[in-house]
């Protein structure tokens, strides 16, 4: 029987997304800062799958253990940020009939930071290319600090236009940015008894991975396929290595495949041709490559220091 094609639903416009909360068209085409005690933003009134043209900011003011985060646990219950940025696929939440509720839902058309340095910077925060349910959780004081912005951008977008109205709408949203980030980093540090659980899991995966010859098939690790073992995104993999190891998922998985390599070279007599190919490399070329980067030696000359 032929598979049923999901379609995903396309909020073009910040109007669309007005539309499917129920709530009247936005005051302005380009930014849109929906205030959950005036207006109830009720999620699951959402499409079960949508992808947004715009930005998207959310804080949820209760999660209740009903978002995932990553591998679904939880270190805080008070709150959260989530983002998105556009042409992701977000699905709904898991319980359709909850209602689960924005205290503030900020929307941001990639047009409106035309002609400021924000409009390039925002991609390169992190968490713009999470998956949809991992979670900034806040404590108290960075939720006051979170929604107090939120507040300022309410006001201005209600106030009277003038001509440094935008201008101080997209300091706020770079402010709002930056403290995300310094929370995100902080997350991490406190979440490193979680991460450091799943560094051992990453590293069952990887031995997993070449004690079953899945290289001989499949090649070099990726770091997709590793994150799709642990249930997170790529992205937020390397952040947490990153903040644990101080190297990112690819960095991790070359080192693992030149451990692998050494205890090829030391204990078999499989040329480096073969261990190459038996590590997942199609050219023995870019095996000799990566080896010598690693270890300022060629693999022979490896092998040579065991003889």
């Amino acid at each position: 029987m032929k598979k049923e094609e999901i379609v995903h639903v396309k909020m073009e416009s910040l109007s669309d997304m007005h539309r499917a909360f129920g709530l009247p068209a936005p005051a302005h085409p380009l930014i849109s800062l929906i205030d959950g005690a005036t207006n109830r933003v009720i999620l699951s009134r959402l499409p079960h799958s949508h992808v947004l043209n715009f930005y998207k900011i959310s804080y949820k003011p209760s999660l209740g253990g009903k978002l995932k985060y990553g591998q679904g646990y939880y270190d805080f219950d008070e709150g959260g940020l989530l983002f998105a940025a556009p042409n992701q696929i977000i699905g709904n939440h898991a319980n359709n009939d909850a209602e689960i509720c924005s205290q503030y839902t900020l929307l941001i058309h990639p047009d409106f930071l035309w002609n400021y340095p924000l409009a390039k910077k925002i991609r390169q925060y992190g968490f713009f290319s999470y998956a949809a349910n991992e979670t900034l959780h806040l404590s108290d004081k960075e939720k006051a600090t979170i929604i107090s912005i939120f507040k300022i951008i309410e006001e201005e977008l209600n106030s009277r236009i003038d001509d440094l109205s935008q201008d101080v709408v997209i300091s706020q949203i770079e402010l709002l940015l930056t403290y995300a980030d310094r929370f995100y980093k902080r997350q991490f540090i406190t979440r490193k008894t979680v991460n450091s659980d799943l560094l051992q899991q990453l590293e069952s995966i990887l031995d997993a991975y070449f004690a079953d010859e899945k290289s001989l098939n499949q090649g070099t690790p990726t770091v997709q396929y590793l994150a799709e073992k642990l249930n997170l995104s790529p992205s937020y993999l390397s952040d947490m290595l990153r903040s644990l190891t101080g190297q990112n998922a690819q960095q991790h998985i070359h080192n693992k495949l030149i451990e692998k390599a050494k205890e090829k070279l030391s204990t078999t007599s499989l040329s480096v041709s073969e261990v190459a190919y038996a590590l997942g490399f199609e050219h023995p070329q870019s095996f000799n490559k990566l080896f010598k980067a690693k270890t300022n030696i060629s693999p022979l000359e490896f092998r040579r220091s065991f003889s």
